[in-house]
């Protein structure tokens, strides 16, 4: 049997949200089936590590695909003759993009749908394909998997696609995610704020992380309740939007505020494991995997009562209202409590076993398998 999948986000040193999904599956399912050829799409030359095994070949097409017009040159051409020549038995596609044109059945994996509830916060030219191309591709795939049971209904609503035709398969975690000793939590805390215990949130600077929110919050949080916390930053910038500019220039405790930039996954870790709480309250989730590696670090998460996240973290972290300031604010001030922390850190701990990539590997699979009907 032959697979072509759709591999453009496997990039060295740049793996992003969708990127890690996409990479901790892939390498799953390859291994797994030795006896399957899978063929990597890549958009350029593609590093030695993605290529998990002998079962894969790698094939590089033009362009490089990070524009809207050059999504279509990519998807409607280049990968369109490739799949031809390919003639594979399916087509997978871990980012949700795929082929309007070609014969070969197609699998594609959606994350989220937070371009359909937040126009505004994506620039126009990208919300102009995402409009115009996602409800086609949810329409032409022969199934859709996706990563919550929030992402199924809402596909469901937004696009009227029938609710057999998506299966759910949950995000898993990076076992490296574990708890780290005092020495280490100190050590960290050194290097990042000044020995002084920090709230830390982890994501793209992308407005629907709500960060524009969260630096108000935390600027009540410290006004109401003196402390040396700190908040920590971790991500790049490159969605950094008026907004949350704004919000951060008319902070009072702006001091208290560290941006880490992008970390390593080792320095990630480190920094999880050390963190007073992850405060993780976005106004719109299609998972949540940063919920996940706190609880595996033995980090009490705060994060949003909307959208996937209540369903991710059950009740093993405190709910705020991402609408609602004072709401985080209460929640921080709740994270003071150690009794409260310790409460939610062996709940999260119970919870995070509920997750892996290998069960995500297999439920993506056994999606793939109802589409060519292939009797294992």
């Amino acid at each position: 049997m032959k697979v072509a999948v759709n591999t453009r986000l496997l990039l060295k040193d740049r793996l992003e949200g969708i990127g890690w999904v996409a990479c901790e599956t892939l390498r799953r399912m390859v291994t797994a089936h030795p006896e399957v050829d899978f063929y990597f799409f890549f958009d350029r030359e593609p590093d030695a590590k993605f290529i998990f095994a002998d079962n894969v070949k790698p094939i590089v097409l033009f362009p490089q695909a990070r524009h809207p017009f050059l999504y279509i040159w990519y998807f409607e051409l280049s990968v369109t003759r490739a799949l031809r020549k390919i003639n594979p038995d399916l087509f997978f596609s871990p980012d949700g993009y795929m082929s309007l044109r070609t014969k070969t059945p197609s699998v594609i994996q959606f994350h989220d749908l937070n371009f359909e509830h937040f126009p505004k916060d994506m620039p126009k030219i990208h919300l102009w394909h995402y409009k115009t191309f996602f409800p086609r591709f949810a329409k032409k795939a022969k199934r859709i998997v996706t990563v919550s049971e929030f992402s199924k209904q809402d596909i469901v609503d937004c696009y009227h696609v029938n609710p057999d035709k998506i299966d759910v398969a949950y995000n898993g975690v990076n076992e490296i995610f574990a708890p780290i000793s005092d020495k280490e939590q100190t050590e960290i805390r050194n290097r990042y704020t000044e020995g002084s215990p920090y709230f830390m949130f982890v994501g793209s600077l992308h407005p629907r992380k709500n960060l524009a929110r969260l630096f108000t919050a935390f600027d009540l949080f410290k006004s109401q309740t003196p402390s040396d916390v700190k908040l920590l930053i971790v991500g790049e910038k490159r969605w950094w939007s008026g907004p949350i500019q704004q919000a951060y220039e008319k902070m009072r405790f702006q001091s208290d505020v560290i941006f880490a930039g992008r970390l390593s996954a080792e320095d990630l870790h480190k920094v999880t494991a050390s963190a007073l709480a992850s405060v993780y309250v976005s106004y719109f989730e299609g998972f949540g995997i940063p919920i996940l590696e706190a609880f595996r670090c033995d980090t009490p998460v705060i994060t949003s009562n909307v959208t996937s996240m209540p369903e991710v973290a059950d009740d093993a972290a405190l709910l705020a209202d991402p609408f609602s300031e004072a709401s985080i604010a209460e929640a921080m001030t709740e994270m003071l409590d150690e009794t409260r922390r310790q409460e939610l850190i062996e709940k999260g701990r119970e919870r995070a076993n509920d997750f892996s990539w290998d069960k995500a590997a297999e439920a993506i699979w056994k999606c793939l398998m109802r589409v060519v009907d292939y009797d294992w």
